[in-house]
């Protein structure tokens, strides 16, 4: 029995870092928008190029079970060196890939990040056969979780997340889903199937806007609530954030801290999150938690380099916890 599944993509991941990029802000009517620039025509150095492991399924896994908890991961790759690099990698973190499904004729995701002046990234992201996980692929019968975790996969493989999150409800399994952007803008009626059947809702306050069309948290946790999550989670970059049962908000602000690159802190966050609510049922200990991994993220590059073993994170807790606000919703 395993106490986490997590399900969704699978990456290898290129961190490229140049000194020959611009930011660019652009002001408009929606706000402001950052873009990263680079001079056409040209040929530009790299400093430096790191290859790693990615994919919300892969990052979380690790995440999981580095605070020690039993973790299998399903996703779908090829059947080549990315994949075999993978499944090596997880089989590292103690987290088991018999799960994972390999497809001769398919290719595994691959990820370019290209770091910015402000440290945070834009990333290239070729899918590959992540989008192609059909439920019939799995083998119902080894899903013996006491959880599943769902991060966002598209096509076919949100098809296959739907049926998971039925198969979830009948088996009496808890699930946790951490969306994105490309299923926000899809809207509530696209996400009711698996929204319905979740325990835990994790999404960024940009994600929780294309959803509910409100700009108030409050009014965006009520609306959010009401589309049958138990417990939601909005983050927003380092602003506060905010989580609410139904009956209390919770809000805490991060931690001023110098951040190097933001690629898997939300995934660090969510499944920290996640991880607290497994060991202690209780809202208070998991933002803790989730805090002191995605903080101990960001300030190295790569999505797992630096994500926390349990005790770790219990001493940062110890030393330098959050401040959590409460009030009614």
């Amino acid at each position: 029995m395993y106490d986490v599944i997590t399900v969704g993509s699978s990456t290898i991941d290129v961190f490229a870092k140049t000194k020959f990029s611009e930011l660019i802000k652009i002001f408009d009517s929606k706000g402001e928008t950052d873009f990263l620039a680079y001079p056409t025509g040209s040929k530009i150095l790299i400093e430096e190029l790191e290859f790693t492991t990615g994919g919300g399924a892969t990052n979380t896994a690790v995440a999981l079970a580095r605070l020690g908890l039993k973790v299998a991961c399903i996703t779908k790759g090829g059947s080549g060196a990315n994949m075999a690099k993978v499944i090596r990698h997880l089989k590292r973190e103690n987290v088991d890939p018999s799960l994972i499904v390999c497809s001769k004729e398919g290719r595994t995701g691959y990820s370019i990040i290209l770091d910015s002046l402000e440290h945070d990234r834009t990333i290239l992201a070729f899918k590959g056969s992540n989008n192609h996980l059909k439920f019939s692929e799995i083998g119902p019968n080894k899903l013996k979780t006491k959880w599943f975790y769902f991060s966002t996969l598209l096509g076919e493989s949100f098809k296959t997340l739907e049926k998971l999150a039925k198969f979830a409800e009948k088996k009496g399994i808890k699930t946790a889903f951490n969306t994105s952007e490309y299923l926000a803008k899809k809207g509530p009626n696209f996400l009711k199937n698996i929204l319905k059947r979740t325990e835990i809702f994790i999404l960024n306050k940009d994600e929780a806007y294309l959803i509910t069309k409100e700009k108030n948290i409050k009014e965006i946790l009520k609306k959010l609530l009401k589309l049958g999550p138990k417990i939601v989670v909005v983050t927003d970059g380092k602003n506060p954030v905010y989580v609410s049962n139904n009956k209390i908000v919770y809000s805490a602000s991060p931690h001023k801290i110098k951040v190097v690159e933001t690629t898997g802190s939300g995934d660090a966050f969510a499944s920290s999150f996640l991880a607290g609510i497994i060991k202690k049922g209780n809202i208070d200990f998991a933002v803790q938690l989730a805090f002191a991994n995605a903080e101990s993220v960001i300030q190295y590059h790569g999505a797992k380099n630096k994500l926390l073993k349990y005790n770790e994170a219990l001493n940062i807790i110890k030393k330098n916890p959050v401040k959590i606000l409460k009030e009614s919703l």
